[in-house]
């Protein structure tokens, strides 16, 4: 199949999902214990600021992106955990890339998954989505999810709610010009979640999803060290952290052409979830 043909058929599925709306959605399930700011094992280092932060005017925006007109989204719930699971129709997993985009390493990423018709999410950082609107532009054409990894990858718990707000409305709003439409998920830097975090999500509204597969890819531990994690990880409902910007993602391209193919074979359905509050 040509990649015109690939990206029209990809397109007409993009428009049946969104007249089908929440029905067969897969759902989210399980959250993490506890009730402290969730961390990942390691933190992983993403993009930091180079530019002040301004004030937004994205709140005070309609939330309709591009295209044609939506619904209004319904209320999204404030949540004292991120989720961490998917549920869906047999072995279902999700392929997760934060810090990007950014264009050594995220084409390549975008290339495997085009080849095998696979959709992925990708958590950006404002200050590179903003350099990079035509990668989230692909992203789009190509079905793949786009969710908010605040502007310049700060810890969150260490912040103002003020500048956690502002954090989060400067990438909704490049997010919604170069995607086309509000994002819907929000992931926090290095996993580090607190109160004022899950309150200011729901508000622009946008799910809190973390992950249970970490491949630690940042460390460059090596191909396949990343491989053997993610296979080794994979079950059904799994959600797998990789990155596709922040350094050297080299191994993660490596090793996301190793594994994607030898999770279908096994068959894995790698597939993005869908909100269940919409």
């Amino acid at each position: 199949m040509r990649k015109d043909q690939l990206l029209t058929r990809r397109r007409a599925l993009l428009a049946g999902a969104a007249a089908a709306g929440a029905a067969g959605a897969a759902g989210v399930l399980g959250a993490l214990p506890g009730d402290e700011p969730v961390r990942s094992a390691a933190p992983a280092p993403g993009p930091r600021a180079h530019h002040p932060l301004q004030p937004s005017a994205y709140r005070l925006r309609p939330m309709t992106g591009h295209g044609t007109p939506r619904s209004a989204p319904g209320r999204t719930p404030v949540r004292r955990k991120p989720l961490l699971r998917v549920s869906g129709r047999g072995s279902t997993m999700v392929l997760t890339f934060d810090d990007g985009p950014d264009p050594r390493y995220t084409p390549d990423i975008l290339d495997i998954l085009a080849e095998y018709e696979v959709r992925a999410m990708f958590f950006v950082c404002g200050e590179m989505a903003a350099q990079n609107r035509d990668l989230l532009a692909r992203m789009a054409d190509e079905g793949h999810i786009v969710g908010n990894h605040t502007w310049s990858h700060p810890l969150l718990t260490r912040l103002t709610r003020s500048r956690i707000r502002t954090e989060m409305e400067r990438t909704c709003e490049i997010i919604d010009r170069s995607w086309g439409e509000p994002p819907r998920w929000f992931r926090a830097p290095y996993g580090a979640w607190n109160r004022a975090a899950f309150q200011l999500g729901a508000e622009l509204g946008m799910e809190a999803l973390a992950w249970t597969v970490d491949t630690l890819d940042w460390t460059t531990p090596g191909t396949g060290t990343i491989v053997d994690r993610v296979e080794n990880g994979a079950a059904p409902g799994a959600v797998v952290l990789s990155h596709d910007a922040g350094g050297d993602r080299s191994q993660s391209v490596r090793a996301l052409r190793s594994y994607l193919p030898e999770l279908l074979d096994s068959g894995y359905h790698i597939t993005v979830p869908r909100r269940q509050y919409l």
